[in-house]
C-alpha cells in the first residue's frame, strides 16, 4: 500500500480525464503544497524537467502531466478543435480535480506559461499563486524576434523586411536556419547544456507531438496574444527567467512586470534554466512556492 506521507511517493496515472486519455504522475506526500508542471511546446513533455529538476521539490505533492497528445498521453482524433488553450487549461484543472486536489500552483515553462497563466485566471479561488519560466506570450513579438535572431546568425547581408503576417515571420525565420538549429542556438548558452537536455530527451524515449504542433498552428498559434488578459490575473505572479534566452528575455517578460506586477527573477541562464544551474533554478523556485511545514 502507497504511505501517502512518503515524500518519495510515486503514482503514474493514464486515465481518461476530460474526454482524453492523459499521463500524469503524482508524487509526493498527499498533504503537502500541490505543484503542477506545465510542459512548454506545443507538443513537448514533462519527463526532462522531472527528469533534471524533480529532485528539488522533494516534500511538495508535485504533478507532472503530458498534455494531450503529448509524451506518454494517448492520442487524440486529428481535430484542430481539440487543440486549444482552453481545452489544455480544461486538462490540467479536470486532472487536479481527479486527485482531489483543490489548491495548487501551476509553474509553466513557455508555451505552458500561458495555461498557468489561464489556470489562474478562470480559476482564482483554486490558483492563489502562480509561477511562469521563461514565459512565451506575445507569439507575434516572437515571430518578430525569431526572424531578427535568424537573419543576424545567418550573416547573409541585404535583410528584406519582415513579412507581414507572424507564421509567415515565424517560417521565414525557421528556413534560414532550420527551426531546430535556430532554437538550439537561441536556447542553449553553451553545448554541454544543450547535451544534457538531448540525454534526457533520449532516455525518455518520447518523441515531440507534431499533431499537438499542426493543431495549434492551424488554429493560428503564430497569432496568440496573451498579454491582453494578464490584468485579469488576481494570483501572485512570479517569472523565473534566464537572461541567456534571446525568445523569452526581455521582451516576453516584460509583459508580465508592467501589467502583472509580478515579481521578476534573473538567472544567467538560458531557456531550461535548470539544465544551466539548476542549483539557483531550484532556489528561485523553492522561493516562489509556498513555504513547507517544519517538522
Amino acid at each position: 500500500m502507497t504511505d501517502p506521507f512518503d515524500a518519495h511517493r510515486r503514482e503514474e496515472h493514464l486515465e481518461v480525464v476530460n474526454g482524453v486519455e492523459l499521463f500524469f504522475e503524482d508524487t509526493g506526500p498527499v498533504g503537502a503544497p500541490a505543484v503542477l508542471y506545465l510542459h512548454g511546446g506545443p507538443g513537448y513533455n514533462s519527463f526532462s524537467f522531472q527528469d533534471l529538476a524533480g529532485e528539488f521539490l522533494t516534500g511538495y505533492r508535485v504533478v507532472y502531466l503530458d498534455q494531450r497528445a503529448t509524451g506518454r498521453s494517448g492520442l487524440v482524433d486529428s481535430d484542430p478543435a481539440l487543440f486549444t488553450i482552453d481545452a489544455l487549461v480544461g486538462d490540467a484543472l479536470a486532472v487536479m480535480g481527479e486527485l482531489g486536489i483543490e489548491s495548487f500552483t501551476p509553474v509553466g515553462h513557455a508555451f505552458g506559461a500561458v495555461l498557468a497563466l489561464e489556470c489562474a485566471r478562470v480559476a482564482p479561488t483554486r490558483v492563489p499563486r502562480v509561477v511562469v519560466v521563461n514565459p512565451w506570450l506575445h507569439f507575434p513579438e516572437l515571430a518578430s524576434g525569431l526572424y531578427e535572431s535568424a537573419w543576424a546568425l545567418s550573416g547573409n547581408a541585404g535583410r528584406p523586411s519582415p513579412p507581414a503576417a507572424p507564421e509567415e515571420r515565424a517560417n521565414a525565420a525557421f528556413a534560414l536556419l532550420g527551426g531546430r538549429n535556430l532554437l538550439a542556438e537561441l536556447h542553449f548558452p553553451t553545448a554541454a547544456s544543450r547535451m544534457r537536455l538531448e540525454f534526457s530527451d533520449a532516455a525518455s524515449g518520447l518523441m515531440a507531438s507534431g499533431e499537438a504542433q499542426e493543431g495549434f498552428l492551424v488554429n493560428g498559434l503564430w497569432e496568440l496574444e496573451y498579454p491582453a488578459y494578464l490584468a485579469e490575473v488576481r494570483a501572485q505572479t512570479t517569472v523565473i527567467v534566464g537572461t541567456l534566452d534571446a525568445t523569452s528575455y526581455p521582451s516576453q517578460t516584460d509583459w508580465l512586470v508592467d501589467l502583472a506586477a509580478a515579481r521578476l527573477l534573473t538567472l544567467e541562464a538560458g531557456h531550461y534554466p535548470w539544465v544551466d544551474d539548476v542549483e539557483a533554478f531550484a532556489g528561485a523556485l523553492l522561493s516562489s512556492l509556498p513555504p513547507l511545514e517544519s517538522n
